[in-house]
């Protein structure tokens, strides 16, 4: 079974669709029917059957499908392990970031890392923090950059992700000029509407957990947007307040777009990590990316030493000892 074939497979059983599938993998519809054709020839048997909802697995795609990507697992360990033999930095990464980090800090970093490891091709894709996550587990990004939930620190975690926090960035709560006034207390601020993103997202997260905490009920939304740039230009539009990491208002508060209120209790930081798949050998190019990120992105190196690390972050950031010499905290 060629990984390629395997790939494919995956992508079709995810997506359930073959349209969604070839944008996935990047090929023509017609080259996923035909890989998917050529996988069952040579396993003897279906593995999709068509319902109305979609493509359905059939138990002999079941049954497939952890093997596949146990598979697919032990490919890319094996290129990393021939890689670092070899003494081989070069490769292609794939990036995954919130779309605020990615303007605000990945933007202004990556071409100062591409320029001291040329040998390096670095893609990436912007996208929200659940879909990040399923990239990392689904092998399609090598590493991604977003905020955590706190509630998952000492949760349950999953064990093929690893992650490291590497800086916090505090929440502003933030208003159209001239649209309120400094609360008084938390009071005041639930009577208010707010603009945040649909239920799920980090950051909608903060909004509620920012009420929860004080032991009230969320505030009433003006609007729901899909990304936080969507959030600050609505807020700057008069449509509600909204809380925001301060590096997604930085820009509009300095134009004036937006004026900060205080919080009338203990603000909180959103954590910002960086996460990627656990492997027994990490290729060298994600090795050097990880390592330069921990460093130069941290704003203190002690802090991104000694602890702000999630339950999936607690072994060590790179666990292979024949890989550890050089990037070892």
């Amino acid at each position: 079974m060629h990984p390629r074939l395997l790939k494919t497979f995956l992508a079709v059983a995810r997506s359930r669709n073959i349209t969604r599938a070839a944008e996935a993998v990047h090929l023509a519809q017609s080259s996923v029917s035909d890989q998917i054709q050529t996988l069952e020839a040579e396993l003897g048997a279906a593995l999709f059957t068509r319902s109305k909802s979609g493509l359905e697995m059939t138990p002999a795609g079941l049954a497939l499908k952890p093997i596949a990507e146990e598979l697919l697992r032990l490919d890319g360990e094996g290129r990393a392990a021939v890689l670092a033999a070899a003494g081989r930095t070069s490769g292609a990464l794939s990036i995954g970031a919130l779309e605020t980090i990615a303007s605000a800090r990945l933007a202004p970093w990556l071409p100062g890392f591409q320029a001291s490891h040329p040998e390096i091709t670095v893609r990436m894709k912007v996208a929200d923090s659940g879909t990040l996550r399923h990239l990392l587990r689904d092998g399609d990004i090598d590493v991604a950059f977003c905020f955590e939930r706190r509630d998952r620190v000492g949760g349950a975690a999953d064990e093929r992700l690893a992650s490291r926090t590497i800086g916090a960035e505090p929440l502003v709560l933030v208003a159209a000029p001239g649209q309120a006034t400094a609360p008084r207390g938390l009071e005041d601020l639930a009577a208010l509407r707010f603009v945040a993103t649909e239920p799920g997202c980090i950051y909608r997260h903060m909004v509620d957990t920012a009420f929860a905490e004080a032991g009230m009920a969320a505030p009433r939304l003006a609007a729901e947007a899909g990304s936080i740039g969507a959030i600050v230009r609505l807020v700057a539009a008069g449509a509600g307040l909204g809380l925001v990491p301060r590096l997604a208002a930085s820009d509009a508060l300095e134009r004036g777009d937006l004026v900060e209120l205080p919080w009338p209790g203990r603000m909180r930081a959103a954590p910002l990590a960086m996460i990627w798949r656990r492997r027994r050998v990490q290729p060298p190019a994600l090795r050097q990316l990880l390592a330069a990120a921990r460093d130069i992105l941290a704003p203190e190196r002690s802090g991104a030493r000694s602890g702000l690390e999630s339950a999936e972050g607690s072994k060590a950031l790179f666990p292979n000892n024949s890989l550890k010499t050089s990037v070892t905290s």
